[in-house]
């Protein structure tokens, strides 16, 4: 019976912002787990080894429209684009394209897609997409070219600054360190139902007169 009133609480929508157990625990853990995936500073701070490093790549997008929507990208980048049809031939400072990359990142983990649409003219969530699957080409192009050391940069920034922008927007980032009090308390809570679950199913299999043989 107490099992029962536990569980009918969680799946009441009397925890804070009025959601159930479940989302507020599945909220409190995205926010933390955003906090701990802040890694634009150090990726900017990296970009800057790169200043003045010219890279030429010709890239193939999924359409027109995808290569046309990628090239204003680039062409905020400060650097040389030319396309034709699903094509991108790009030209120019790499350190300016990783900046550029950045700063819209920076915007969208802070939940300021509004700027980035803005700036470009469409949605902030196919921006950011646009961007890492650029990175993912080009990345394979210089690789291509053994510029090994020119394309980790850009598969950095991919899973470090786009993917957490991407996938964390609307969310707000938390310190666990300023919460661990409750982190530790839903991760005993957590445990400690679980097991009062199993051990309940037990008993009752037990009352039953089932058991477990081989």
């Amino acid at each position: 019976v107490a099992f029962a009133i536990i569980l009918t609480i969680i799946f009441s929508p009397v925890f804070p912002g009025k959601m159930n157990g479940l989302d507020y625990m599945d909220n409190l853990f995205n926010m933390v787990s955003k906090g701990s995936s802040y890694f634009i500073p150090a990726s900017m701070a990296d970009s800057e080894k790169f200043a003045g490093t010219m890279v030429a790549v010709t890239i193939s997008m999924a359409d027109e429209n995808q290569a046309a929507e990628t090239a204003r990208l680039l062409q905020a980048s400060e650097v040389a684009v030319q396309q034709s049809g699903s094509q991108l031939a790009i030209r120019g400072d790499m350190s300016r394209i990783l900046k550029n990359t950045l700063v819209d990142t920076e915007l969208m983990f802070h939940n300021n897609g509004a700027k980035v649409q803005e700036k470009y003219g469409y949605d902030a969530h196919k921006v950011m997409f646009n961007w890492w699957n650029a990175f993912k080409v080009i990345g394979v192009e210089l690789t291509n070219q053994k510029k090994f050391a020119e394309a980790k940069p850009f598969a950095d920034i991919r899973k470090k600054a786009l993917e957490p922008a991407y996938n964390y927007y609307g969310i707000e980032a938390m310190n666990w360190q300023d919460n661990i009090g409750l982190i530790v308390a839903a991760l005993t809570f957590y445990v400690a139902y679980t097991l009062w679950y199993g051990f309940g199913l037990m008993y009752v299999f037990e009352g039953l007169g089932l058991k477990i043989g081989h």
